[in-house]
């Protein structure tokens, strides 16, 4: 699959390395591929259409809020709405567990406090992504797999990431337009 990568596209995967590694993660994450793809240099269709939906200029704010999800454990805005419509106050939950088990106790993936070397795995969710991205191109007739591509993915997986570019404004349809113009909607394929 990744001899079909562009070389934007590895550029994104091999930030995404980075991502983890400068924050002590164990796992690449779709969380890191979707900042490495956000620090990616102008000059690219991806990188027009990430200024052009805001989300360049935004970044520190798409990071809080990938912050704030994994603090709740994962739990999407969507899922932290529906638990307070049945009286579960999800902050007061997390109140809770990071104050007997420190901040960040929910996030999931510990930093390595050994110091490991090595390359971090990718876990479930940017394999996902990369699977999906693939789908998508394949979806779209195209033969190689971009940046573009894995934008896309972002936005037709179900979670945290696709509910913080939402939020942001980066729903599959904007990106679509912003990628394609109003002619992408032929090609497209949301490949189940």
């Amino acid at each position: 699959m990744f001899e079909r990568f562009t070389a934007g596209a590895r550029a994104v995967v091999t930030g995404a390395v980075e991502q983890a590694r400068r924050t002590g993660s164990r796992s690449v994450t779709e969380e890191h591929m979707l900042l490495a793809l956000l620090d990616r240099p102008g000059g690219s269709r991806t990188s027009f259409a990430v200024t052009a939906l805001g989300l360049t200029d935004r970044r520190a704010s798409v990071e809080t809020a990938l912050a704030d999800a994994a603090r709740r454990g994962g739990l999407t805005k969507a899922d932290t709405d529906a638990l307070v419509g049945i009286g579960i106050d999800v902050t007061e939950i997390v109140a809770r567990v990071e104050g007997a088990h420190g901040e960040g106790a929910l996030a999931g993936d510990r930093k390595d406090r050994r110091g490991r070397s090595g390359r971090p795995s990718f876990n479930r969710g940017a394999k996902t992504v990369l699977e999906k991205s693939l789908r998508i191109a394949l979806g779209r007739g195209d033969r190689f797999i971009g940046e573009e591509h894995i934008l896309l993915a972002f936005t037709v997986i179900p979670g945290v990431v696709a509910d913080v570019l939402a939020e942001h404004g980066a729903t599959h349809g904007t990106v679509t337009r912003a990628l394609y113009g109003d002619g992408g909607a032929e090609g497209q394929a949301k490949a189940s």
